[in-house]
């Protein structure tokens, strides 16, 4: 995690969390890029797009800020409720890299039957997917406006 003969700075654990970093970026930006790509060539054949080109309007500007905004929302659900998948799924990272991690501290646990420790992980997993499906439902105000909550 961290240089030896450095000791544990910032900039040498920032350093060192490039890698692992990368890996699940890498890992778990495939389906989000195929569920925008789908929902990008759905939106673009709406009439509301249609309309704009017809007005105009640069493809630029469709794209950004008519069709983007609007095709976002399947590929945005999905991406907030992947993050509590990804503070507990992530074992294989945190193992081939030598990170301490929940996933970790889940797996050794289950295994020496530590009951407490399992149940503590997976309240705070739950407590998380509740979280961000809440923030989910929150950005869709934002995302699409003809959703309003009363």
């Amino acid at each position: 995690m961290y240089s030896l003969s450095e000791g544990p700075t910032l900039f040498g654990i920032l350093t060192h969390l490039v890698l692992p970093t990368t890996v699940l970026g890498v890992i778990y930006a495939a389906p989000y890029i195929r569920y925008l790509r789908s929902s990008m060539l759905e939106v673009i054949r709406q009439d509301y797009i249609v309309t704009a080109r017809a007005k105009g309007l640069s493809e630029v500007k469709i794209l950004y800020q008519h069709a983007l905004k609007n095709a976002a929302i399947p590929a945005f659900t999905v991406l907030m409720l992947q993050i509590p998948h990804k503070f507990g799924g992530s074992l294989i990272i945190e193992q081939v890299f030598a990170w301490p991690g929940i996933g970790r501290l889940f797996w050794e646990h289950a295994v020496r039957h530590d009951y407490p420790v399992v149940m503590a992980i997976l309240l705070l997993v739950s407590v998380l997917v509740i979280l961000f499906n809440l923030i989910t439902d929150l950005v869709y105000v934002y995302l699409d406006p003809r959703i309003r909550y009363t």
